[in-house]
């Protein structure tokens, strides 16, 4: 039986807690015995409790004289502080719930700077949405920066050791192994999609026509995982033959047994144990606290690994039967790539490099997280401005008809000509950024430049810098006044030359620099591909505001133009929230217009 997760984080914080009251303790009683002094016991008492609060501002303020040295020596500063409470200690006291996405970070910005320190359980992180600094970060200053040991920790037990935790020689080997995958003829290989896409459409027509409205976040996330899978594993897990699943306010049988087939399958517990996962980053080293009895990636983890182990095993041995029983060397340091071979999953080609079972695993579920939650959130988030936009609808879907026409299949030089759809896409990304905060630590010390020229800021080694693409793509500065408006003709008109060109590092939505996203063309082609099939279905889209279940609701709040002082809020018919990647609380419920049969 294992030790709960609070008690092991007590353990390792009980000697630094209780170590200044033992040494006020021995104090007093070297003074009592060698000096004679006499000092009462409420006095000391006193002495003990303080003793741990004035250590630790003690050595807060020696900690900011010395990096404010440090800073001054390369002529840089440090970055302005955000009010609050002291250490950090006010998310004890705020609701996140209600809270949306970045809000936080954008009211600090409009306040004292798009890049600046702020506290959680007195640990410094150094916040920016400021497109240099991420610059910098990304790619001008990549060596600087790495995931850190920090991060590294918290992911381990879900994504182990594989490219997007990985620092170093074993993120470059991640890498290497990964990347022949994705050729081009690799990710336009629409066939995958087609099947998944149909199926998935069917599931949604039939939901309909028996009077029901379709979560639309549950079936692309299904169609999402099945082609992850299949693509990756040679497996598809086939979460679309669960059924799609019934509005909160349906009749209770109905609903639970729709709810218990799902329980038990390999996505459930996959989403699960990341939902765990972006918590345990959220709080850091003292995510512990937040599962103090009981270590809530337990669960999830052994349905995933039962599911996995097996189908690893079996790619390993279908190696060995082709009389391949040696792995790839490296040449001067570098993994030498492979052709990939006509219908081979990427675990047939990883196990050409590796038959090391926690690094194969590791990769497939870091490949599986990126391929099917921040698609399905595109795709999610698409159909939500589709439903709220009309006219955005009806100029894609006429670009889909006549390009592509009522039953055909798109091909990737459909893709190449619709420049609308891309427009669309790119929208979306911007508006509702998939990965909408990310993080690293720099790994020694350095500056931010600004680009006005101003004063250096200085970046200490160790320093968590939190970055949010999701604020930085809504700055009004950087995108014109009518950057919270959805306008996919930004990508097409003046605005682009105006705002994008000159400066492109201020739309990121798959990163950029050497750990750009590999996926980045597969996800736009099976994005596109999906809405394609979905507009030749049904020619109109609408919210169902009945079956949001209330958890789901925008929080009336949210209505009050004193309290969305950025126009980010009200507009809003659902509620968004992150965990790993942006999703819809509650589902996306929709009901859709059949089209009339060509």
């Amino acid at each position: 039986m294992s030790i709960p997760p609070g008690l092991v984080y007590l353990g390792r914080l009980l000697p630094v807690a209780v170590s200044p009251a033992l040494a006020t303790y021995a104090a007093k009683a070297l003074a009592t015995n060698i000096w004679a002094v006499s000092i009462p016991s409420w006095a000391t008492t006193l002495a003990c409790l303080l003793s741990g609060p004035i250590t630790l501002l003690l050595s807060v303020e020696i900690r900011q004289w010395r990096l404010r040295r440090e800073a001054a020596k390369v002529g840089a500063v440090l970055a302005p502080v955000a009010p609050g409470m002291w250490g950090g200690l006010k998310v004890l006291f705020i609701n996140i719930q209600d809270m949306y996405p970045g809000e936080g970070i954008v009211t600090i910005s409009n306040t004292i700077g798009n890049t600046f320190t702020s506290a959680l359980f007195f640990q410094d992180q150094l916040y920016t949405s400021d497109p240099e600094n991420i610059k910098a970060i990304l790619a001008t200053d990549f060596n600087s920066f790495e995931k850190g040991a920090e991060f590294r920790g918290i992911m381990e037990p879900l994504l182990g050791t594989g490219v997007f935790a990985a620092d170093g020689d074993m993120w470059r080997f991640h890498r290497q192994m990964t990347r022949p995958f994705f050729n081009r003829a690799r990710i336009s290989d629409f066939a995958l999609f087609d099947e998944h896409a149909l199926h998935a459409l069917a599931l949604c027509k039939k939901r309909l026509n028996e009077g029901y409205p379709v979560d639309f976040q549950d079936m692309v996330g299904k169609f999402t995982m099945d082609t992850a899978t299949t693509f990756l594993f040679g497996r598809d897990v086939r979460s679309l033959d669960e059924g799609l699943v019934y509005p909160h306010h349906m009749q209770p049988a109905k609903a639970s047994a729709a709810a218990s087939t799902h329980e038990a399958s390999f996505s459930t517990a996959f989403q699960e144990a990341q939902l765990v996962t972006a918590l345990r980053v959220r709080l850091g080293p003292h995510w512990p606290l937040g599962e103090f009895w009981k270590d809530k990636l337990e669960q999830p983890l052994g349905v995933v690994r039962r599911f996995l182990d097996p189908i690893l095993k079996k790619a390993i041995e279908r190696k060995r039967a082709k009389g391949l029983n040696d792995t790839l060397e490296k040449v001067e340091g570098e993994i030498v790539e492979r052709e990939v071979e006509e219908g081979e999953s990427m675990l047939d080609h990883l196990v050409n490099y590796t038959e090391d079972y926690t690094i194969l695993r590791d990769e497939i579920l870091n490949i599986t997280a990126a391929g099917r939650d921040t698609t399905a959130c595109l795709l999610t988030f698409t159909a939500y401005m589709l439903a709220e936009h009309q006219d955005v609808l009806t100029k894609l879907r006429g670009e889909i008809l006549r390009q592509v026409g009522p039953t055909r299949a798109p091909t990737l030089e459909d893709f190449r000509d619709m420049r609308y759809m891309r427009a669309v896409l790119n929208e979306t990304l911007r508006l509702y950024s998939p990965v909408p905060f990310n993080m690293r630590y720099s790994s020694q010390p350095t500056v931010f430049r600004p680009s006005d020229g101003g004063t250096p800021i200085y970046v200490p080694a160790g320093m968590r810098t939190p970055y949010s693409t999701f604020v930085m793509h809504r700055r009004t500065d950087l995108w014109g006044p009518d950057a919270v408006e959805f306008d996919p003709e930004r990508f097409l008109d003046e605005r682009l030359g105006k705002y994008l060109t000159p400066n492109p590092f201020i739309f990121l939505p798959f990163n950029a620099g050497p750990r750009i996203c590999l996926g980045q063309q597969f996800a736009y082609h099976e994005a596109s591909f999906f809405l394609v099939r979905l507009l030749q279905t049904f020619s109109s889209l609408s919210l169902d505001p009945e079956a949001q279940p209330p958890f789901g609701r925008p929080p009336p709040e949210w209505k009050d133009p004193e309290k969305d002082r950025y126009g980010w809020k009200a507009k809003e018919k659902i509620r968004p929230r992150s965990h790993l990647t942006l999703y819809v609380k509650g589902g996306l419920w929709m009901r859709m217009g059949e089209a009339a049969p060509p």
